[in-house]
């Protein structure tokens, strides 16, 4: 079974390789016959084979569509489009030397694009496996905190006698804000899991922009009713392909951790405007800003657990934005912090088309 693995991903064979091989060659020997109508000479259709098994070998899966186009590109040249026409002539002076460059070029180019699409694959599971290491780093001391604090809080309420009924609420409202704190973890762990199986797909429809901040600032208005959320959008609605649950939770961590690592923060402006091909997301705050030092690695999820107010040590800032990171590359957008003269402000920009990527 092992033995099979690598030359099932060396040579995979799937129908969309073939159409894509065929439909390059094609108009390969298409555009040679075109060109043999308009010129006598036959030395255009060594290059445009070239170019068909580069083409072929970058769009299709491993190295076997890449090598038939390189030996159809060789017979092509002899059989159809060198003199005589529609037959094989192997005594052309200079044949030899001709046809085994172009099979070689052929057979290097196909080599080279694969292997460069091996290397692109491995380096993207590399990034998952670290984004992957990370998140369980950062995440171990975030659940065992509030679970410790969860059930310190109810084993008090149950356990002493004589607390007046301010204690108990107080304790219980403890142990409800802690709960709270772990469902949030565990929905950004459900997240990065989910966007890190390539078997599943981003529910992706166009929502439209002003819905879907409206909902995110709601729900934390009744977290920080101290907190005034101020919400922008343009007078015409703005409709965004995303999968709408993702984004609202890219949202609320970003509205979290202003509330939270803000410290003096009192605003919070929550934005949407159209820029060119993209819709971009902003969230800026009046708080006291991000320490420079950290801003390089902000998204990667390595950041050092940073005190609350109250000395807890839960809050981990980087777990939240890695998750972020991750949910507005999935939807081919970009994500961008930094300090203002007072405050933060976190922007991300998400594409207006399916298929569409946003530049950094």
């Amino acid at each position: 079974m092992q033995s099979n693995q690598p030359k099932a991903r060396l040579f995979p064979v799937s129908l969309r390789d073939f159409l894509i091989f065929f439909g390059i060659l094609a108009c390969a020997i298409e555009l040679c016959f075109l060109l043999r109508m308009a010129d006598s000479s036959d030395g255009f259709a060594s290059p445009i084979f070239v170019l068909a098994v580069l083409l072929i070998s970058r769009f299709t899966n491993g190295y076997l569509f890449g090598t038939l186009a390189a030996v159809c590109s060789v017979i092509c040249t002899n059989y159809i489009f060198t003199y005589p026409y529609w037959a094989f002539d192997f005594t052309i002076s200079g044949y030899p030397l001709t046809f085994l460059t172009m099979f070689c070029v052929s057979i290097v180019t196909c080599t080279m694009t694969s292997k460069i699409k091996q290397q692109e694959r491995l380096r993207v599971e590399a990034e998952k496996d670290k984004m992957r290491a990370n998140l369980l780093r950062s995440v171990s001391h975030d659940i065992r905190t509030p679970l410790t604090s969860i059930v310190g809080a109810t084993s008090a309420v149950l356990e002493t006698e004589g607390l007046s009924p301010a204690e108990q609420r107080m304790l219980l409202e403890e142990a409800r804000d802690e709960a709270q704190w772990l469902i949030r973890v565990v929905e950004n762990l459900l997240s990065i899991t989910r966007i890190g199986d390539e078997r599943a797909q981003l529910d992706k429809k166009p929502e439209a922009a002003e819905e879907i901040l409206g909902e995110a600032a709601r729900k934390f208005r009744r977290r920080f009713p101290h907190i005034e959320v101020i919400v922008t959008a343009p007078d015409e609605l703005l409709f965004v392909p995303m999968d709408a649950i993702l984004i609202e939770q890219v949202l609320a961590n970003l509205l979290e951790n202003a509330a939270v690592h803000g410290r003096t923060v009192r605003h919070i402006w929550l934005s949407v405007h159209r820029n060119e091909t993209c819709a971009c997301f902003t969230v800026r705050d009046d708080g006291c800003g991000i320490p420079p030092r950290e801003l390089p690695r902000l998204f990667d999820g390595t950041l050092k657990r940073s005190e609350t107010p109250s000395g807890d040590g839960k809050r981990n800032m980087g777990l939240g934005l890695s998750v972020c990171m991750a949910i507005v590359h999935a939807h081919g957008g970009v994500m961008r912090a930094n300090n203002l003269p007072c405050g933060t402000e976190f922007t991300f920009c998400l594409p207006l088309t399916d298929k569409g990527v946003c530049q950094s």
